[in-house]
């Protein structure tokens, strides 16, 4: 089909363009995406610039793309492209030559700049010179790096408790950065680093540190090449992982199967055309799940539940055949109570309450029935839910129960959606110091960290609209558009006193601010980082705990930028003064310095600059990697869990709405206006619908509405938005953020872990109010 609808862009109702929707793809990848890569990258960069860039990409020496968090392979790289067409985009944002200097915030107001779609505003290219805004100024204006670290100290000095500060970290932030931000942090007096992970892992660190006594997975990427079935649930790996794709193709090659869990239609889930093999260049696709499971939103404690009650009366059947009852007894506790639980779940009533027809569910248990090989993998459709924690631990119950974790192609499987979001936390960044981290801090740097824990995204936002905060420094990420309540968060970020970015391009957070304003430009990943003569490198952690060096390669272009790091250590000297007890000027000198305390704090970073000169860096230890656990309530044993189905509760007019990302987005950048996998071009406000409650609804394919949500009490509206018939389960829908933000409640938030709940947020379509 081919159809073509007006619609409104996303900041000026009045202004139509033209969407056109056609059939979605069955594969992913393919000659298409090369295209678009190579596209990208020359139109931003220039074809020399841009493509011998492209070449160190994720290689062994070269640098790490700054998009998602998929490792690198410990050995076959590819010496052409270890890299997707997202990870391409993503170097043409940051590698590009366009620059923004004082002409050009002298010439555009805040109030006009914010008239822009995202997209618009992050195409205008990278800031090349610190700027700052007065308070009453309707423009920013040049200002020199001294003074600006000077106004930041004096703000953070004026203040009457460093609490009433905030220190927000994105995951591009280096573990270099990371590590000295958090000292400088906590030097000053507050635990208040709330981070990325806040809105996307939380449920998973949080689950997992329960039960299996680490916040991470537990696989290699080498495991996916040994295993037998992949379950994939709640991810949409052709669009925000796409070198996924190249392990799913080699796992099948060698036998797996996948088992895909996911409510929407995916297309990277479905086939993949890899462009680097003769037969991908031809068009041949490599099928990838074997079973797709198209599960209701929150559905998946109930399917997860059906295929255990399954396996559990195949188990009886041959006992001792499908349930690892050794590794049951050797290492986990809980195992009669989840039995006992079992028994009184009913499948057929699990099947209607995740949507899948019991036929299915009865060919998952088989297909897992005599296995023990087999990796679980999930995202943030699995995590941004009120029972997301709990759902992690059923995913756990389901491994634990066949024994498979700690043994060579079997495990956990969390994939990160930011490339250091992981290394983040390993570097201490977290509202939440623990007792031994607090000591050894103390015995290493001799000031006492702050005690009390500091506060998360959601409570951050909450402080700032009761007036408890009132400076806001963001190192990295697009704050505004990235958190939940859009209009919610807005209004507080507007009651502060100052707002800080550290940044490499425009976005919508610059322009939603505090009463001043500062905006430090930064190096990018790609960029060539030189001090003293000295070619400097960072590290980055995967999500599967691999720790590699970052070495950027292409001349700034521009001679104001600095590094998150020298931007950290100058602006603690000037906030700390002579009460710290860092040398300062010593660190950001050198990175290696920064490398040698990272060896003496974190476990596991001994030797630290000579492990990540090590091509391709070095492993993490994990214990549950090799079959050891330790958990704060289970001591050397993983827990089952007893966890309850969560009910759906729905008025006549509800609809449960997920948000996602388009394929031609990462995260809240958003690249151009094309989902050319679900057949949406040149248009954003899209809302997927199946077809028959657009029916039911008296809806029409196309037609314009508004969507609604009423959490708490309190009404908000997202306008103008075209209704599009998707495959998708009845009563359940589908929206790209950051436009639907402002649906999600700024209360509804993950049991146990705080995190916003975008992927089930309940919602009224009305017709538009023109």
């Amino acid at each position: 089909m081919n159809k073509k609808v007006e619609q409104p862009s996303a900041e000026n109702p009045e202004e139509l363009l033209d969407l056109e929707v056609t059939e979605p793809k069955e594969w992913a990848a393919g000659i298409p995406a090369v295209y678009e890569a190579f596209k990208d990258i020359i139109h931003e960069t220039g074809a020399i610039r841009g493509m011998s860039a492209s070449l160190k990409m994720n290689q062994k020496g070269g640098f790490d793309c700054s998009s998602c968090a998929w490792p690198d392979p410990d050995d076959d790289r590819s010496p052409i492209a270890e890299y997707c067409e997202n990870g391409a985009k993503a170097l043409a944002e940051e590698a590009t030559t366009k620059k923004l200097t004082g002409e050009f915030f002298a010439l555009n107001s805040v109030a006009d700049l914010a008239e822009l779609n995202d997209y618009e505003i992050g195409k205008k290219g990278r800031i090349a010179q610190p700027v700052y805004l007065p308070a009453g100024a309707t423009h920013y204006q040049v200002i020199s790096w001294k003074d600006a670290f000077k106004k930041i100290a004096n703000k953070l000095n004026s203040l009457a408790s460093p609490d009433e500060a905030v220190f927000y970290t994105s995951g591009r932030t280096s573990n270099e950065a990371s590590f000295m931000y958090q000292l400088f942090v906590r030097e000053y007096g507050t635990n208040n680093m709330p981070d990325c992970s806040n809105m996307c892992h939380e449920s998973s660190g949080t689950a997992l540190s329960e039960v299996i006594g680490i916040g991470k997975g537990t696989v290699t990427l080498n495991d996916f090449y040994k295993t037998d079935v992949i379950i994939i649930m709640g991810q949409n790996p052709g669009t925000n992982h796409p070198r996924m794709l190249t392990a799913l193709e080699k796992a099948k090659n060698n036998g797996a199967k996948i088992i895909a869990i996911n409510p929407l239609h995916e297309a990277g889930l479905t086939a993949f055309k890899d462009p680097q093999k003769v037969k991908g260049f031809l068009g041949i696709s490599t099928k990838l799940a074997d079973l797709y499971l198209q599960v209701k939103i929150n559905g998946d404690i109930a399917l997860l539940k059906a295929i255990e009650k399954l396996l559990l009366e195949a188990e009886k059947e041959t006992p001792g055949k499908v349930f690892d009852h050794d590794f049951i007894q050797k290492s986990t506790v809980g195992y009669n109570e989840l039995i006992q639980h079992l028994e009184k779940q009913d499948v057929a009533q699990l099947a209607q309450q995740s949507g899948i027809p019991i036929e299915a569910i009865r060919e998952t248990a088989e297909m897992l029935r005599n296995k023990q090989r087999i990796i679980i993998c999930w995202a943030m459709g699995v995590t941004q839910h009120i029972n997301g924690v709990d759902t992690i631990k059923e995913i756990v119950n389901l491994t634990l129960l066949k024994g498979a974790i700690g043994k060579p192609g079997a495990g956990l499987c969390p994939v990160r959606g930011h490339s250091n979001v992981q290394g983040n936390r390993t570097m201490l960044i977290w509202e939440k110091l623990k007792d031994a981290s607090a000591k050894k801090l103390k015995e290493v740097f001799g000031f006492d960290p702050p005690k009390e824990n500091g506060l998360d995204v959601v409570e951050s936002i909450k402080a700032m609209h009761d007036g408890k905060l009132k400076v806001l420094f963001a190192m990295g990420g697009n704050f505004l558009s990235a958190t939940p309540d859009t209009n919610y968060t807005a209004n507080g970020i507007r009651k502060l006193d100052m707002t800080v970015h550290v940044s490499t391009k425009l976005n919508r957070s610059h322009l939603v601010h505090g009463k001043e304003a500062l905006i430090l430009p930064c190096y990018s990943r790609s960029d060539k980082d030189i001090i003293n003569g000295v070619e400097q490198i960072v590290s980055c952690e995967n999500s599967m705990g691999v720790i590699q060096l970052s070495k950027g390669v292409l001349k700034p272009i521009s001679d104001q930028f600095l590094s998150e790091t020298q931007i950290i250590c100058r602006l603690a000297k000037e906030t700390i003064g002579n009460r710290t007890k860092m040398d300062w000027a010593k660190y950001e000198s050198n990175y290696d310095h920064v490398r040698d305390l990272i060896a003496r704090v974190i476990p596991g970073c001994e030797d630290y600059n000579k492990k990540i000169r090590k091509p391709g860096g070095f492993y993490l230890p994990n214990g549950p990697r090799e079959g050891k656990f330790k958990t704060e309530k289970y001591g050397d044993k993983a827990a089952f869990s007893v966890v309850e189905v969560p009910e759906e509760k729905l008025e006549a007019d509800d609809y449960i709405m997920m948000s996602i990302r388009s394929h031609d987005q990462f995260n809240t950048t958003i690249y151009g206006l094309e989902d050319r996998y679900r057949g949406i071009h040149n248009e954003r406000r899209v809302i997927f619908m199946n077809p028959k409650d657009i029916a039911l609804g008296g809806f029409q394919s196309g037609e314009k509405v508004d969507l609604f949500n009423y959490g708490g009490g309190v009404a908000r509206v997202a306008r103008l938005f075209i209704i599009v018939p998707y495959n998708i389960p009845e009563r359940n829908t589908a929206t790209y953020y950051p436009e639907t933000n402002v649906l999600v409640p700024i209360d509804s938030v993950a049991a146990g872990s705080n995190t916003p709940v975008s992927k089930r947020v309940i919602i009224k379509i009305r017709k538009h109010a023109e």
